[in-house]
């Protein structure tokens, strides 16, 4: 079954259920978002009762907004904890410590912030919030000094941002704190099969403009990258589903690999791909089969067969958040045309209401390796050259 809810649903996405037929639970959040009527919507009721009379029922949420539902209705299963294993990113550094014993993480509470000593603390480190989305109250600390500039950055953050996601999503009363980890980021769409085996959807290389850059301005996947990455990738989800238990879990995991080829993840998110119905459609875009019908399926993507003919092809996400400095309601319009002249081959623009969230769109691109500097630019592009 599949939890439709806000921010966004693609009309892909839209499409992908209507052939195939794939419930949707009917909330009230789906229905004003258009899935109402028809065959495959399932009521309220029917959707518990499924729930509770399987084991591992497959769920797909297109926004972890619908974890406060699950959490509500689901609460005789297994649903709401195996989600909150993850979710909580304190939960979750604990349950894969015996991957990493010497890994430093430590939870602190909002309250604590301003007498917060951070003289013991290993430098550089990561703040954020415990449970958290999009980049959102994500914070490098390099320095005393800089921590100075990171608090009062973090409340300013926190007062513009609680207001766009529910607590189960985005919950500000405590954060983790954690050794930061250094070296190629990348993100990976996947799901736990029936028998909790990792299946890889896709891999993307998350770029950035700088050391101090923690945004999600470039996502880049490619032949080189998937292949390149494949096997070790799958062998550390391999060990995730063992201490887990997880099966027929979608999850869209963001880890690092550090300067000596080691794996470490910064995080998993659970029943889902790529927020914003992102990477799973970016997928389709760049190699051509649909992951939301893999994944329902229980079927694996034939890399040696998908890549051919992607040689020196980079397949992007751009995402277009508001990093102007200036208040969407103070913006008058966003030049989209003059954005798509950038680049030689936009496949999908996505435009997003920068009134009512922090982020003017999406952008789906394929690039020639040689022509990468397209991506460079607007990678260091604070956007205020589109707006009025």
């Amino acid at each position: 079954m599949i939890f439709i809810d806000k921010p966004y649903v693609s009309d892909f996405l839209r499409k992908t259920i209507k052939e195939n037929g794939f419930p949707v639970v009917k909330t009230k959040i789906a229905e004003k978002l258009g899935f109402s009527n028809g065959l495959n919507i399932l009521d309220e009721e029917k959707a518990i009762q499924q729930a509770e009379s399987s084991e591992n029922i497959m769920i797909y949420t297109t926004s972890e907004n619908s974890i406060g539902w699950i959490a509500e209705h689901l609460s005789s299963t297994k649903i709401p904890q195996r989600i909150e294993l993850f979710k909580d990113k304190v939960q979750f550094r604990t349950l894969i410590k015996p991957m990493y014993p010497d890994f430093y993480f430590r939870e602190i509470q909002l309250y604590e912030l301003d007498d917060l000593s951070v003289s013991n603390i290993p430098m550089p480190f990561i703040i954020k919030p415990k449970v958290g989305f999009f980049s959102m109250g994500v914070y490098k600390v390099t320095s005393s000094q800089k921590w100075e500039q990171v608090k009062e950055a973090m409340k300013a953050e926190i007062r513009r941002a609680k207001d766009y996601y529910p607590t189960e999503v985005f919950n500000t009363e405590s954060f983790i704190i954690e050794q930061c980890i250094e070296g190629e980021e990348f993100a990976v769409d996947a799901y736990f099969d029936a028998t909790g085996e990792p299946v890889i959807l896709n891999i993307h290389k998350h770029i950035f403009s700088s050391s101090e850059d923690v945004s999600d301005r470039v996502y880049i996947s490619s032949k080189e990258i998937i292949q390149n990455n494949i096997d070790q990738f799958s062998a550390f989800l391999n060990q995730i589903g063992r201490l887990s238990g997880v099966k027929n879990f979608p999850v869209h995991a963001e880890i690092r690999r550090d300067r000596t080829g080691s794996v470490l993840p910064i995080e998993i998110n659970p029943m889902r791909f790529g927020g914003w119905c992102s990477t799973a459609d970016a997928t389709y875009l760049a190699y051509g089969f649909n992951p939301y019908v893999l994944y329902f399926s229980q079927e694996r993507p034939d890399w040696t067969e998908l890549l051919k003919n992607k040689e020196e092809k980079l397949y992007s996400i751009i995402v277009l958040d508001n990093s102007t400095g200036i208040e969407g309601t103070q913006i008058a319009s966003f030049d989209y045309d003059r954005l798509l002249s950038n680049f030689e081959n936009p496949l999908e623009l996505r435009k997003i209401d920068y009134n009512e969230y922090p982020v003017f769109g999406f952008l789906f691109t394929e690039t020639k390796e040689e022509n990468i500097v397209e991506l460079e630019r607007i990678l260091k592009s604070d956007l205020k050259e589109f707006i009025t």
